[in-house]
């Protein structure tokens, strides 16, 4: 190879060398790793505004006039799907459900005496819907009438989630009664129920971590020193798509399976292999140009030398 013809290969030589090291970069801060082989997921969340529910819940069960003497009261009703139902006896929060299939039910406590039952819907901006009708009932508590005070159960928060795998921790407040109490919460998901003591009324915190991502029903039952009982239902979330490290979720008897998601990074690979061929084919051609034209001046110069 002659000097003229090194010295024009050599630059696109350094060429594809910045080319490749500038490529082999890219792929690596693509993938973070050397390994091509990557996976995981990626999720985004945000909050659309949107008008509040205009249809509201009905109150189906119980109805009008029923006199019960023994807690939880199922209610029941007409809802529209996807809504959180909220049911308020007498303006006090005692217990909510996720609106599935157009319907809802859950167990209630109730106030001893005279409650005054009523549903809202909530959409997922907390946005409230109109009320429903209002179905008045009488719940005769002997324990009542005998220990002159009522433990009941309620909470700020009807529904609650938490990352699958991070712990949800929700304030429960807890009035009435005689202390000791007894505590004990179904998570809703299969595991065992959580048992814990509370010395004395007040808020209390009560707390899970979700294996996998769903929607559950939350059921806490506080007990007193005379036996008397309080209910609550909420709704719980395990928050986010399935993960990675999910292989399968029961979520209200039906199962989910996680996907995981592998993404192969070759194309930066397979890019630079045509671009490389076609660098190397212009460096040849330089090459044999300059050797041509090299070949042509050396034989003009021996012509002139045989004709003198």
């Amino acid at each position: 190879m002659t000097k003229k013809s090194f010295q024009l290969t050599l630059p696109i030589a350094l060429l594809s060398l910045l080319v490749w090291v500038g490529t082999v970069r890219t792929a690596y801060a693509a993938i973070g790793t050397p390994d091509p082989q990557q996976s995981g997921t990626t999720g985004l969340q945000g909050k659309i505004p949107s008008p509040p529910p205009t249809t509201p819940a009905t109150i189906s069960t119980p109805v009008s006039g029923r006199t019960f003497t023994e807690i939880p009261v199922t209610v029941s009703g007409l809802c529209t799907t996807g809504l959180l139902v909220k049911v308020f006896s007498n303006s006090i929060f005692i217990g909510s459900a996720d609106c599935k299939a157009g319907s809802y039910s859950m167990q209630v406590d109730l106030f001893g005496g005279q409650n005054e039952l009523e549903a809202i819907v909530y959409d997922g901006l907390d946005q409230a819907g109109p009320t429903s009708n209002k179905v008045t009932v009488t719940f005769q508590d002997s324990q009542f009438a005998a220990f002159s005070q009522r433990i009941s159960l309620t909470s700020n928060l009807a529904k609650l989630g938490a990352p699958v795998g991070s712990p949800l921790t929700w304030p429960i407040i807890l009035s009435g009664g005689s202390g000791p109490y007894a505590i004990s919460i179904d998570w809703g998901d299969g595991t065992a129920t959580d048992l814990k003591s509370q010395p004395f009324a007040g808020t209390l915190d009560i707390s899970h971590t979700y294996k996998s991502a769903g929607i559950y029903r939350v059921v806490v039952k506080a007990t007193d020193a005379n036996g008397a009982t309080a209910f609550l239902q909420l709704v719980g979330v395990g928050a986010g798509a399935v993960t990675q490290s999910t292989t399968g979720s029961t979520n209200g008897g039906k199962s989910s399976t996680g996907a995981t998601r592998v993404i192969y990074i070759w194309w930066p690979i397979l890019l630079m292999v045509p671009l490389l061929f076609a660098m190397f084919w212009v460096g040849k051609r330089y090459e044999l140009a300059a050797i041509h034209r090299q070949l042509e001046a050396q034989s003009q110069l021996y012509g002139n030398e045989i004709q003198r």
